[in-house]
């Protein structure tokens, strides 16, 4: 078992001093209001330090244990020590900006050459730096628009690509995400189902029978979509999550993606792969596509990919790069900081085996704890996950309805803020588990201890 660290021992309990948000929380969340333009943040939490790599300290002494993990970007803890934040302590005393797509630099390339290394696929590939998860989906749409000569794609119904305006295209997981903003500037996106073994259209108990939810899926697509108005030939792609995020963290039936990359060769459709999320070890592998047996040819990563510092990519097989240069580009993709911070980043995963504690800690022990709340609570009508540390529980009103119960998931996350635990809702009444990769099984159970005692106080 991974050994805590000195500052993670020292914080064994969770702290709070006030009740939060404190006063000197009020002050900045009133003067964040009046400069900053509205956005999605929910709780007043005003951070102003990480400690032991799972905790962060608010400007009022509050200590809070982190189960949201800056949304899946913290992977390997806050200011991981020593060696990610001493790579780029370097680095800011060398070089900090070349633009790296009109110039070059080594680091780029390092950083590029660690990354295929790690995304599955059995070919020869080329990576496209970005700064974000939705750029490394804009860039994934151009670089299949070019390669195939077509303009139409097929997205899901729960997916989420990000709010830019290509990538909002295929984004169906909230209705706020598109209010005032339809149609987007992109159009020929099809959405289709989403192999949801909770909530699906085709009324199956997905966990029951989950050959016969993919089999109903992949029938769809083919028969009343492809074969009756949207012919293959003018589709460049799916574009996918190999497990929902906004959308719910919706795990799908572990044949559905094999199923759709055979749906997409026969049609000379791209699979694309959005791992933006799921990428960096948070299923307790590099990548959740290797859990469902794919290689796909267009993969988009962000988020953990450098730490905490901007950084994404789109990760396409050679054969899919710009035919020509200038047909994409950007200012800061590839940043030197970002570069070295990535490099770090895969190094650190493969040489301290933070996968393994991934896989101890994740679906064995933590989803066995929720569980154990499920059975303890009726307003949980779904643990959901399970693979590796990336888990939700889902708040009903009736468990044989399975009606969303949004009002009661919101006071949960809310109290359990106030208990000193940090949490993120996701999809209609779901509460995202997401903590650092290098969690431990105590820091585990405290959050468990702190997410009951807010559920207690919220029915």
């Amino acid at each position: 078992m991974m050994k805590e660290s000195k500052a993670s021992a020292e914080l064994n309990r969770i702290q709070i001093r006030v009740t939060p948000p404190g006063p000197e929380a009020k002050k900045i969340v009133k003067r964040d209001h009046d400069v900053l333009a509205k956005s999605t943040k929910s709780l007043p939490i005003v951070a102003r330090r990480a400690r032991g790599g799972v905790f962060v300290e608010d400007v009022d002494g509050n200590v809070y244990l982190d189960m949201a993990s800056g949304i899946s970007v913290t992977n390997l803890g806050h200011v991981h020590p020593p060696r990610v934040t001493a790579r780029v302590e370097e680095q800011l005393r060398k070089l900090w900006h070349f633009a790296g797509t009109d110039f070059y630099y080594e680091e780029q390339v390092l950083a590029a050459e660690e990354l295929v290394s790690v995304t599955p696929g059995s070919f020869r590939k080329k990576v496209f730096f970005t700064n974000s998860g939705t750029e490394s989906n804009e860039a994934a749409i151009k670089i299949a628009k070019a390669a195939t000569g077509k303009q139409q794609f097929i997205g899901f119904i729960g997916g989420f690509h990000g709010r830019t305006q290509g990538s909002l295209s295929f984004t169906a997981s909230k209705p706020i995400q598109k209010k005032g903003f339809f149609p987007p500037s992109m159009p020929g996106v099809e959405h289709v189902p989403f192999p949801d073994p909770y909530r699906n259209p085709f009324g199956i108990d997905g966990y029951e029978e989950p050959e016969e939810l993919v089999n109903r899926t992949i029938d769809y697509i083919d028969r009343f979509v492809l074969k009756t108005y949207l012919p293959p030939e003018n589709v460049a792609g799916f574009l996918v999550e190999p497990i929902q995020g906004e959308g719910g963290y919706v795990v799908p039936p572990k044949g559905f993606l094999r199923s759709l990359k055979k749906l997409a060769d026969e049609n000379g459709i791209l699979l694309m792969v959005d791992e933006v999320q799921t990428g960096f070890g948070r299923t307790g592998k590099f990548f959740a596509s290797e859990h469902f047996g794919i290689e796909p040819e267009v993969l988009t990563v962000a988020k953990a990919i450098a730490s905490g510092i901007p950084m994404g990519a789109a990760i396409v097989h050679e054969r899919l790069d710009f035919p020509e240069s200038g047909l994409h580009s950007n200012t800061f993709g590839g940043n030197v900081l970002a570069s070295v911070a990535c490099i770090e980043t895969i190094r650190v995963m493969k040489e301290e085996k933070v996968l393994d504690n991934v896989n101890r800690v994740g679906g064995p022990y933590l989803k066995k704890r929720l569980q154990e709340l499920s059975e303890r609570y009726e307003c949980i009508g779904d643990v959901r996950g399970g693979i590796g540390l990336m888990l939700a529980i889902d708040f009903v009103r009736d468990r044989k309805t399975k009606e969303p119960a949004r009002e009661l998931r919101d006071r949960v996350e809310y109290k359990a803020f106030e208990n000193g635990l940090i949490l993120l809702s996701t999809g209609q009444s779901a509460i995202r588990i997401i903590p650092p990769l290098i969690i431990t099984e105590e820091q585990a159970d405290m959050g468990v201890e702190a997410l009951e005692r807010a559920i207690k106080a919220s029915i």
